[in-house]
């Protein structure tokens, strides 16, 4: 879907949209912003689902060329692409990792509070635009909030894996204690080993390259 989206917006903005790759080719291609690559979006895309025959009228392609030379093989039976959907999260997540970097470095006396609902609006965005959540996982982010978390989100893979929170220290203890009594002892999932799939961790600096001088 994220293939054939690009393609549309590279089509409608009259770049060469077979020789785009990502989502982020097209943004650095027209020279514009995420925020107005979000617009654009919003102008080019229609939120309904598009059929295999609506994607090849808006290329100019025929069926078989859709299959043969775009869809992978694992989508050639797909009957709807939410084409829409998959662009607006791409786009709108790269939009909030750099709003999620610009406070941390302000660090404003609201950090905190800013930084989670980042974090709850991407996993919303996860969840409705990209679809790379879960059920259980869903349940595990509203208890994390319910609990103290000031965001929660999913992470990893998607579709099934974890959640990471971001908590306050002091409320740490209770959180963790909540979390654990509330979806794993109620539900009777297993958590073992414990110690690796309840934890606390603190941010840290990235990986480094040390270069002899």
């Amino acid at each position: 879907e994220c293939v054939l989206n690009l393609q549309l917006l590279a089509k409608h903005r009259s770049l060469q949209w077979d020789k785009v790759l990502r989502l982020e080719e097209v943004q650095a291609k027209l020279g514009v912003s995420l925020e107005e690559m979000l617009l654009i979006t919003e102008d080019t895309l229609h939120p309904e689902p598009y059929s295999p025959e609506e994607v090849c009228q808006c290329l100019g392609i025929s069926l078989q060329e859709l299959k043969t030379q775009i869809l992978s093989p694992n989508t050639q039976d797909v009957l709807t692409f939410k084409l829409y959907q998959r662009a607006k999260h791409v786009y709108s997540e790269a939009a909030r990792v750099l709003q999620f970097k610009k406070i941390c470095e302000e660090a404003p006396d609201d950090m905190v509070q800013l930084l989670g609902e980042l974090m709850n609006q991407s996993h919303v965005s996860c969840r409705d635009m990209y679809e790379c959540s879960c059920p259980e996982l869903d349940q595990l982010v509203d208890i994390c909030r319910k609990f103290g978390a000031q965001g929660s989100r999913l992470t990893g893979a998607g579709w099934g894996g974890c959640t990471v929170s971001i908590v306050l220290a002091d409320k740490l203890p209770s959180f963790l204690a909540n979390v654990h009594e509330a979806y794993y002892q109620k539900s009777g999932r297993s958590l073992a080993p414990e110690k690796q799939s309840l934890f606390a961790t603190k941010p840290g600096g990235g990986a480094l390259v040390f270069l002899e001088a």
